[in-house]
C-alpha cells in the first residue's frame, strides 16, 4: 500500500446510496464486492468477475445479492485493487480544446519542455480560431482544416481533435490497472510527464455504458511530443494507469447525465512542498460519452467481455514546477488524488515504473485462481 489507509474522502460524497462495486485481493485471491453502508461484502460466488456482472441482464440487481460481509470499507481499503478485471482498458485522446492545443504544443516541442510557452503563443496566432466552439466533423471544422492545411499547420491531433473520427487508444491490457492507494508509474527517462484526471466510462460487451469510474491516464509529455507514432511507449507502461476506487452502477441514483456534469478535481503534493491544484469539467467535452463509445467499438470493433473508456480531460498543468523551469512535470513521492463529487477519491502516489513491482498476475492467473476456489461454472 503506497498511500495511508483512508475512507474520509474515499467514497462519493452520498456515501454508499449508490450503487458500488469494486475488488478485493482476499486471502484465496480476488473477491468482486460490493460497498454498501454496513460495509464490504463478497459477491464473488454470485458473480465472478466485474466483466460478468456489467454483462448481466440486470447489473444493479446482481450487485445487490446480499453475499458475505468481509469487513468495514476502512479494514478493507489496503487491499482494494482496481475494480474492473477482464474488461478492455481504452482511452479517447484531444476530446477537449485546452487538451488539443497542449497536444500541439508537445508536437511542436519535439519533446522539448524548455520551448512550450513560446510554441503555445505561435499557435494561437496561427490556429487563429476558437476551436471550443467548433463541432468535430462539421463543415466549419473541415473548413478550419483547408486552412490549416494550405498553411502548412496541419497535425494529428487536429485530425482526431475537430477531424470526424476520434483517438481512441489501448491504454493498457485487461488486468494491468492499478486501485486505489498502489503505487502509479512513470518512466525513469521521461523528464515532462504529468496526470491526467478523467471520468472512465464502464460498458459492456454490447456497447451500452452502464456505469463510470475515475481514471488517471498518464502521460509522457515529452515521449508522445517526439512522435505521435511513440503514444505506446507514452501510455502503456507498468502501473501506468489507475482506476478507482469503485465503479457505480447507474440506478435511480446516477445516470449519464450525471456523467455528462461531472466535475473533477485534481491535487498532486509533492515531496518538495509543491501542491499542484486543477480541475476538468465533462460539460465542456467536445464529445458526447456515448458518441465515443460508438468510435471505440460496435460493427467493426468488440469487446466480448467490454471496456472501460477513458475519457480524456480538460487538464494540462503549466504551472512552474521549480523556479527557473519549464512547467509541471512529476517527482518520484508525488501523492496524486483525483476526486469527483458522485465518484469518490482516486488516490496514487507516483514511482518509476521500473521499480513498481512487476505485473505478473493476468487473465490467465484469473482464471486459474476462480477454478480453483471452485467459482467458475
Amino acid at each position: 500500500m503506497a498511500v495511508a489507509p483512508s475512507t474520509a474522502e474515499i467514497l462519493p460524497e452520498d456515501g454508499t446510496t449508490g450503487t458500488l462495486i469494486g475488488r478485493v485481493q482476499g486471502p484465496d485471491g480476488p473477491c468482486v464486492v460490493a460497498v454498501r453502508a454496513g460495509g464490504v461484502f463478497d459477491i464473488t460466488r454470485a458473480v465472478p468477475t466485474v466483466a460478468d456482472l456489467c454483462n448481466a441482464a440486470d447489473p444493479v440487481g446482481l450487485a445487490r445479492t446480499p453475499g458475505e460481509r468481509i469487513g468495514a470499507l476502512e479494514e478493507l481499503v489496503p487491499a482494494l485493487l482496481a475494480p474492473i478485471d477482464l474488461q478492455a482498458v481504452k482511452a479517447a485522446g484531444v476530446t477537449f480544446a485546452v487538451s488539443l492545443l497542449e497536444r500541439l504544443i508537445e508536437e511542436q516541442c519535439k519533446g522539448d519542455p524548455g520551448r512550450a510557452e513560446q510554441v503555445r503563443k505561435e499557435l494561437n496566432s496561427i490556429i487563429g480560431a476558437d476551436v471550443t466552439t467548433i463541432r468535430p466533423g462539421s463543415p466549419e471544422a473541415d473548413s478550419l482544416k483547408k486552412t490549416l492545411m494550405a498553411r502548412g499547420a496541419w497535425s494529428p491531433y487536429l485530425e482526431v481533435g475537430i477531424g470526424p473520427y476520434a483517438e481512441i487508444f489501448t491504454k493498457a491490457p485487461p488486468m494491468a490497472a492499478v486501485g486505489y492507494g498502489a503505487e502509479i508509474g512513470i518512466r525513469a527517462d521521461s523528464d515532462w510527464n504529468n496526470p491526467e484526471p478523467e471520468v472512465t466510462l464502464v460498458v459492456n460487451a454490447a456497447g451500452a455504458i452502464v456505469g463510470a469510474t475515475l481514471g488517471n491516464d498518464v502521460n509522457l509529455r515529452d515521449m508522445e511530443g517526439r512522435s505521435a507514432l511513440l503514444l505506446g511507449i507514452a501510455k502503456d507502461n507498468n502501473a501506468s494507469c489507475a482506476l478507482g476506487p469503485f465503479v457505480r452502477l447507474f440506478d435511480r441514483t446516477f445516470s449519464l447525465d450525471d456523467v455528462r456534469q461531472a466535475k473533477v478535481e485534481l491535487e498532486v503534493t509533492g515531496p518538495d512542498q509543491f501542491r499542484l491544484r486543477g480541475a476538468s469539467d465533462l460539460s465542456k467535452i467536445s464529445r458526447d460519452p456515448t458518441d465515443l463509445v460508438r468510435h471505440a467499438m460496435g460493427d467493426t470493433h468488440q469487446y466480448p467481455d467490454g471496456m472501460v473508456l477513458m475519457t480524456g480531460t480538460l487538464f494540462a498543468p503549466t504551472e512552474q514546477r521549480t523556479p527557473g523551469g519549464h512547467g509541471f512535470t512529476h517527482m518520484v513521492g508525488d501523492v496524486v488524488s483525483i476526486r469527483s463529487p458522485k465518484l469518490g477519491t482516486l488516490t496514487n502516489r507516483v514511482n518509476y515504473c521500473d521499480k513498481i513491482a512487476p505485473w505478473t498476475f493476468g487473465v490467465s492467473a484469473l482464471m486459474r485462481n476462480l477454478a480453483r476456489r471452485g467459482l467458475l461454472a
